[in-house]
């Protein structure tokens, strides 16, 4: 049985180069664009009854994770890491127990994360949602 909990997770990177605004900005300092991905997203969370996770490929030895208790929870995969493997462990250890949508334009990450009993989401739709300010309307019915 699902628990209540609801929870996105954005594949980061797949959504600043699928937005005309991130991408412009990382193309200044990628740092900035993945600043301003968090800081919507934290606004998201704060709207509604959603758990946000943000992934990006990282470069580091280790997978790096920053959160506080009441932000969003944002992960680096370790160097020779892709932020999809994580995604779609993620998406097989939760999507059975929790709400869980993935946000991100990887075919193949929407293929996995489906598979495991995920909702996808495009990054046009997380958008969408984003600006409508509020949560999704998520599914009534996920047994499977």
């Amino acid at each position: 049985m699902r628990q209540q909990a609801r929870y996105l997770i954005v594949d980061g990177h797949s959504i600043v180069f699928a937005w005309p605004d991130l991408r412009k900005l990382h193309e200044r300092r990628p740092s900035l664009a993945r600043d301003a991905l968090i800081k919507q997203l934290r606004d998201y969370q704060d709207w509604g009854s959603v758990s946000v996770v943000i992934v990006f490929d990282g470069k580091g030895p280790t997978v790096t994770a920053q959160s506080d208790p009441a932000d969003v929870q944002v992960f680096y995969s370790r160097r020779g890491q892709t932020a999809d493997t994580i995604i779609e462990r993620l998406a097989g250890k939760y999507a059975a127990r929790f709400d869980l949508i993935v946000a991100t334009s990887d075919f193949m990450v929407r293929e996995t994360a489906s598979a495991c009993g995920a909702e996808c989401v495009s990054p046009e739709t997380l958008r969408t949602l984003i600006h409508e300010g509020r949560p999704r309307v998520w599914r009534a019915s996920r047994g499977k």
